[in-house]
């Protein structure tokens, strides 16, 4: 996984638990691909305190991960849920009501977040 969709998904599992600033910071360099020199000119700071800022939540982000594992468990989880479709897109015998409800329950869970 590159480091901005590793980036991404802690911010939208740990988001609420940075300040107003970082997540502003984090929102518009990642999320909206500004610069330093942009954010910096935004906000009225140097391009090195967006920098130490982002460095900073980045490592704040990635502690909450290390310690809680909710994107792990996350990217586990979906994975887990696309081998349980693939399986049942496998089945050659005739095909229950539940077993096709099944099917169409896991891939709506599969499309929510675009999985």
């Amino acid at each position: 996984m590159d480091k901005v969709t590793k980036i991404t998904l802690m911010f939208d599992f740990y988001g609420q638990l940075l300040t107003d600033k970082q997540r502003d910071f984090i929102e518009l360099y990642y999320g909206n691909d500004l610069s330093l020199g942009e954010i910096a000119e935004k906000y009225g700071v140097s391009r090195q305190a967006v920098h130490d800022t982002l460095k900073r939540t980045e490592n704040m982000l990635q502690s909450y991960e290390s310690k809680l594992q909710l994107v792990n468990k996350y990217l586990t989880q979906r994975a887990r849920l696309a081998e349980a479709a693939r399986l049942l897109e496998e089945c050659d015998s005739p095909v229950s009501q539940q077993v096709s409800r099944a099917r169409e329950i896991l891939q709506e869970v599969l499309e929510m977040d675009g999985g």
